[in-house]
Formats: structure tokens, sequence, C-alpha cells
């Protein structure tokens, strides 16, 4: 099993293929399988690497209150020890935010960044709906309800009527009673105090923002905030999305990477 250790955590990790690296960087609920289709794909020309973010998968919990800014020198520290001296950097959600701090700390390290289903800070109403969530599980203790109750906000009211059997999949994933309740509770109060905005303009690396339309948890506003802000970024609305638009624009999502990649 590759683990990889940092300063303050172990660091599960899939490296696969060969070229130019690609460093991608899951959100708050997920662990590295949430790049699997994107890894299967990318390997015939990039070199992959996914990583298990602290307190995800099979990384070290993460057991008292952290930053966003920690969690990026960790990532970089996994770079380094992987001898990664350059990549892009795709950060979805909770990774977004995570990607932000590690071009802001080693401009040096980002060829590119592509900020997925992400913000600079969450808006009122995904500040509301992420101490919904941790209410939701300290109240019911459970990864199973808090599934139940959570799972509709990451897809469009199209997406989740019209494919139950994806919605069931996601819901048993991030339903999983493995999963570290203490590791979420604090990763959750991590995303919520993340605030970049006073920096979006110190970002001067290629930068791609991939953002649903639907997107109640890092709104279509917080997109377009980045986007004004971020010199010479380019957005790429996902018009049929909300939070999961990796998932629901599938096709889209793949040609927009492969795209920016080739491009970068």
């Amino acid at each position: 099993m590759p683990i990889t250790k940092t300063s303050n955590y172990d660091i599960f990790y899939i490296d696969e293929g060969e070229g130019f690296p690609v460093f991608l960087i899951h959100g708050l609920a997920g662990d590295h399988k949430a790049w699997l289709d994107q890894i299967g794909y990318f390997k015939s020309n990039y070199r992959v690497i996914a990583v298990d973010n602290p307190g995800s998968g099979k990384s070290s919990p993460v057991t008292k209150p952290c930053t966003t800014q920690e969690l990026a020198n960790t990532m970089l520290e996994v770079m380094e020890n992987l001898s990664i001296d350059k990549a892009h950097i795709v950060g979805r959600s909770l990774g977004g935010f995570i990607g932000q701090w590690m071009v802001n700390t080693r401009p040096e390290c980002v060829k590119s960044l592509v900020i997925s289903a992400s913000a600079a800070k969450v808006d009122p109403i995904g500040t509301r709906i992420l101490k919904n969530m941790k209410e939701i599980l300290e109240w019911r203790g459970n990864w199973t309800d808090w599934a139940r109750h959570s799972n509709h906000l990451f897809f469009s009211a199209d997406f989740f009527n019209n494919n139950p059997d994806v919605v069931k999949a996601v819901e048993a994933i991030v339903g999983d009673e493995k999963r570290s309740k203490e590791s979420y509770l604090n990763l959750n109060d991590t995303a919520l105090a993340h605030d970049f905005r006073d920096r979006l303009g110190t970002i001067t690396c290629p930068t791609l923002i991939m953002a649903g339309l639907f997107d109640p948890i890092c709104s279509i506003q917080c997109a377009y905030e980045m986007r004004d802000n971020i010199p010479e970024s380019e957005l790429v609305v996902f018009e049929k999305s909300s939070h999961f638009l990796l998932v629901e624009e599938y096709e889209k999502a793949l040609n927009t990477l492969d795209n920016w990649f080739k491009k970068n």
C-alpha cells in the first residue's frame, strides 16, 4: 500500500502513467476513488497522482482543527516526496481550497491550477449547507443518515430524478460507516474557515474554474468572484450540473480537462 509520510500525516496515494504530472485532490466527502475515471483516461499521456486527503480514505485521521494552508503544505510535501517539481494541480471542492494555497505558497510548483466546484470562500448558502451537514452527523451519529440527508445537494434536480442508480451508488459511497467522523467534523470547520478572497489577485499561473450552474455548496456566484479576481482565469460553466459536475456532465468535464492540459 503506497503511503508517504509528511510532517503531520501519512498520506495514501496512487501514482499511474508517465508524462507531465497531474495532481488530483478530492473534496470533503470523498477519497482518491472520486478520480478513478479521470485516472483511467489521463494515465496514457500523463503521470497521474491522486491522494487520499488527510482524514479521508487510507490516510491519517485529522484529530484536531487544521487550516487549508496546512493541508496545502501537506500536499506540497507529497509532491516533494514523489520527486514532482511541477504539476497541473486539479482540486475539487475542498481540494480547490487546498490548490489555492499551494499556488500561493509554492507558485513555482504549479504549472496550472484547476478549481472545480469550489470557491475562494463559501457564500451564505454554502455556509448554511456545510453547517447543516455537520449538525446532521453530530445529531444522527452515523454516515447512512448523513448521506440520505445530504446526497440530493450534490446533484441537479434533473440528474437526481433521472439517474437513480448513480445517485444510489454515490449515497452508498459517502454513507460508508468506516469513514472517520472526527476527521469530517474537523475538516468541515476547515472548509468553513477557508478565505482566499484577498489573495486571488496573486495567482498568476494559468487557472481554469469549473462550476456547476445549480451548485448550492460552491455557488456560481463564487465562481464569478474567482473569475473576476484571478488574472486571466477561464471559467467553464456546466449548465446542467450541481456540485458533482464531474459526474453529471462527465464527457464535457473530461474534454474540458483534456483540452486544458494540452493547451498548458
